[in-house]
């Protein structure tokens, strides 16, 4: 309660992934210099195990050498997405396109990963990092690792309660119908893009595989599979988010993990600015839905989103091996701690060669009353 804040850059990935390692690091150095206990991280686990090239949950890079993180062949990596039931999985840890090649720094990574079967990726992976964070991170700080399938039960508590704001006003009032409009309203203008509206507030999730759900007089129904229809009820909701059918979007996913609760989040480059984007939208909804009260809290919030991902961007980022050459994250953590901002943060290219934070930049430099077309003191 005294410290309300989330990390939310990392997507759901191993810790020794480099991004994801060197945000934990950082945020690690805000709970120390605080006297915290306790680091909470929402990792997204609606990705596929391939964001990009040799990157994303299905991948690490070890002494140089691409490494299969679960031994799944390419046609299992690229549809599917990490929340998917379609296990088991379990660490082999393989050198791509070898099996028989032994990688020393893998071999002894997979000594400290759990040697169990799990039914997700996710469910694997935050196994994972428990076995990693008591292996090698400070013990008096505490890790609580969040992704989607949590959020999902999270909603459901709220539906199955006939009391809660988000049963009585959110989908029984409308707000929710609401919001999806004044989104689709955003994207129309400067900011399109920005939120992205793949999906309606839920994703179907079949056979390991996210569809993209349109609510339509009431109901979800899954694009290009019409035999799939969701009564968009508190109740009919619920059932299917425990039955792992549905899965909150990231815009549903943030209204009740931060802006609801008021909890501070740290993202990426991105999120800086889509996070107060959908904060807008949905003060938007609460205004036109006579929120009054509910909105006036919202302005409350002080600094709710803040850039909190690659802010350390080492020039070789090498996590694992840097961990087993001096011990413990706390040597880092001293190292890191004593470096300026401008060294840290590097040549911020998460930003400069980010191709719609370029078209922010065009916007301005012509004069665009870019920044006018949202009223920031909302969000």
């Amino acid at each position: 309660m005294g410290a309300p804040i989330i990390q939310t850059g990392p997507h759901c990935h191993l810790i020794m992934e480099p991004d994801a390692f060197y945000t934990h690091l950082f945020s690690l150095l805000g709970i120390r210099s605080q006297r915290l206990r306790w680091h909470f991280w929402y990792g997204a686990s609606t990705v596929k195990f391939i964001e990009k090239p040799g990157k994303g949950p299905g991948w690490l890079t070890l002494e140089g050498e691409l490494i299969n993180v679960f031994g799944l062949p390419r046609s299992r990596m690229d549809s599917f997405n990490v929340c998917g039931e379609r296990g088991p999985y379990r660490f082999t840890l393989r050198p791509h396109g070898d099996d028989k090649r032994v990688n020393l720094m893998a071999e002894r990574l997979k000594l400290i990963l759990p040697e169990l079967q799990y039914r997700s990726a996710a469910d694997a992976i935050k196994a994972g990092n428990d076995s990693l964070w008591k292996t090698f991170f400070p013990p008096d700080i505490r890790l609580v690792q969040l992704d989607d399938i949590d959020v999902a039960e999270l909603v459901a508590d709220h539906f199955e309660d006939p009391d809660s704001w988000l049963c009585r006003r959110f989908i029984e009032g409308g707000i929710a119908c609401e919001m999806l409009q004044i989104a689709a309203e955003l994207n129309q203008g400067p900011w399109a893009g920005w939120i992205r509206c793949t999906t309606d507030l839920f994703w179907r999730l079949e056979n390991g595989r996210l569809y993209p759900l349109r609510l339509n007089d009431g109901v979800l129904v899954t694009e290009g599979k019409s035999s799939a229809e969701l009564r968009f009820t508190p109740a009919a909701l619920s059932e299917s988010l425990r039955l792992r059918q549905i899965v909150p979007s990231l815009l549903l996913s943030f209204i009740v993990m931060s802006i609801l609760p008021g909890t501070r989040v740290l993202g990426g480059c991105r999120q800086t600015v889509y996070y107060p984007l959908m904060r807008y939208v949905f003060a938007c909804a609460l205004e036109r839905a006579g929120e009054r009260e509910l909105l006036a809290s919202l302005r409350k919030d002080v600094l709710p989103g803040m850039w909190g991902h690659r802010v350390l961007r080492p020039a070789d980022g090498r996590p694992f091996a840097a961990l087993n050459e001096v011990g413990s994250a706390a040597a880092l953590l001293s190292e890191f701690g004593e470096r300026s901002l401008e060294r840290a943060c590097g040549d911020l290219t998460c930003f400069t060669s980010d191709p719609i934070w370029g078209q922010i930049g065009r916007h301005v430099a012509l004069g665009d009353t870019l920044l006018d077309s949202v009223e920031w003191q909302w969000a």
